[in-house]
């Protein structure tokens, strides 16, 4: 998948970029062109092929009266750094709408980011606007006509975020925090560069992408800030030498795209040193780029990731030890009603789908492991702590794979219902009632329906699933040593 997500990324944003080349557009206009066309495939993630189609035709519709705002305000600053905070908080905001609000706020904040560095006024502004369409159309005809790997293998949805009110909603809190941050890093990056000083502001912002406590702010500014460090180093051996000539700097920039799109999905570090070396070869283009440049860009996103981290530490905080309980819980009860949706298929019940509860559980672990990231982090000095964050993991991992296999025997339609699921599946249940309380799904009807069957069925399809149904068990218990530990030392730690 990610194969073809970077394939495609370079396919999509070169012939974006080409297009408005080709119209004689400016070059300013092309890069603006390439912007948008990586935003449209990189940010866009929702379920479905049509929603995903709906969600890049509204890309311009926000796209185009932000970027026209930034060009509006360029000679009135503080109007304009007021406007960059209010981008900032609403980008952040809409992300209570899932990944379409994700994925319009994100390409909003970058629009009024980009037009930080455009030369253009608002003169140049329709030059700039029929770019960004010309690079949607092109996004639109790349990813939906000619390389629609998504109808085949749809991405599976995120989790739903945390519910709440007022401050208490994770989205609004976060937004707060992050008009802070920024707010921080504005000041502060114009202290250092009246010309480059949204860098600082732009670093803050990403960093708060997919982050929901101290830990995890901290470590994704740490990864931000080396990713760029080692970036500007090859920035220095690479982008400086080339100097802008064309086909080096665009074999570069294809090679950059690629690396971005590979390596998103595993490494915040290696994404980084990408965008920052591709950062590098368009300012060479423009020909503004200088080692004394690439250095200032180091300086300002630790600037950025400075603001951050004293905006998750002071501003509405919440502690990792807080975010990982909750995540581990929602992580439990869905093991929970896997092993619930297996034994009603098992007893027969056809209308059971154990395997979307699987996808949903690969998703809540992905977010319990980067919820424990700074505990497990190489760097992290409590040591007991990180033993025991590895420990859950392990456990984790186990019931996982545990609920993976009742699944696979689910899934057989040879196998057949057994009375002793029934005992299985109620200890299931406890386990999961001494970890989180009342689990929302019980398996009542399973019960139900399997103790209907006077005589066992002693199938090998039923023995293999009492086996994974005792394994979650024993993971569950041996779960509950972690999870549950004296307060005075925590599972997770604030900082």
């Amino acid at each position: 998948m990610r194969l073809r997500a970077a394939s495609r990324a370079v396919l999509g944003i070169g012939a974006a970029v080409a297009a408005p080349a080709a119209a004689g557009l400016s070059l300013e206009a092309c890069v603006i062109a390439g912007l948008a066309a990586l935003l449209a495939l990189f940010t866009v993630t929702d379920p479905t092929v049509r929603r995903q189609a709906v969600t890049v035709a509204l890309l311009p519709a926000v796209g185009v009266p932000v970027l026209t705002l930034a060009l509006a305000l360029r000679d009135a600053p503080l109007l304009r750094d007021a406007a960059f905070l209010a981008v900032a908080f609403a980008g952040a905001y809409v992300r209570r709408w899932g990944t379409r609000g994700h994925a319009l706020g994100v390409f909003g904040f970058m629009m009024f980011f980009a037009a930080q560095f455009l030369t253009t006024g608002l003169s140049g502004a329709p030059g700039l606007h029929a770019a960004l369409l010309l690079a949607v159309l092109v996004v639109c005809a790349v990813r939906f006509v000619l390389w629609c790997y998504e109808r085949r293998t749809p991405p599976p949805a995120a989790p739903a975020p945390p519910g709440g009110r007022g401050l208490a909603r994770p989205t609004t809190r976060l937004a707060v925090q992050t008009a802070a941050a920024c707010a921080f890093a504005l000041a502060a990056g114009q202290l250092l560069s009246q010309e480059r000083w949204y860098w600082a502001v732009g670093a803050a912002w990403w960093i708060f992408v997919n982050t929901a406590s101290r830990g995890e702010t901290l470590v994704r500014g740490f990864r931000r800030v080396l990713g760029t460090l080692v970036g500007i180093v090859a920035g220095l051996w690479v982008a400086v030498p080339v100097d802008g000539g064309p086909v080096a700097t665009g074999l570069l920039l294809s090679v950059c795209v690629f690396g971005i799109f590979y390596t998103a999905a595993v490494s915040y570090s290696w994404m980084m040193f990408f965008v920052t070396v591709l950062v590098g070869l368009l300012y060479g283009m423009l020909g503004a780029l200088h080692p004394g440049l690439l250095q200032l860009r180091l300086i300002e996103t630790a600037v950025g990731a400075l603001g951050a981290g004293l905006a998750v530490a002071f501003v509405l905080p919440v502690t990792t030890h807080a975010a990982t309980h909750g995540w581990i819980r929602r992580a439990v009860r869905c093991v929970h009603a896997c092993a619930r949706e297996s034994a009603l298929r098992l007893a027969g019940d056809e209308s059971a789908d154990p395997a979307r509860r699987i996808a949903e559980l690969e998703m809540l672990l992905d977010r319990v492991r980067t919820s424990l990231a700074p505990l497990v982090h190489p760097l992290s000095p409590l040591r007991a702590r990180r033993a025991r964050a590895r420990e859950v993991l392990a456990l984790l991992d186990d019931c996982a794979r545990q609920a993976h296999g009742l699944a696979r025997v689910a899934a057989d339609p040879d196998a057949s219902h057994d009375a002793r699921l029934a005992d299985a599946c109620r200890r299931v249940e406890e386990a999961v009632h001494r970890l989180t309380g009342p689990a929302q799904d019980a398996c009542t009807d399973a019960d139900e329906t399997v103790t209907g069957q006077h005589t066992p069925c002693r199938h090998p399809g039923a023995d293999r699933a009492l086996g994974h149904l005792h394994g979650l068990e024993t993971a569950l218990v041996e779960l509950a040593v972690p999870v549950h530990a004296p307060p005075r030392a925590p599972l997770t730690t604030a900082a």
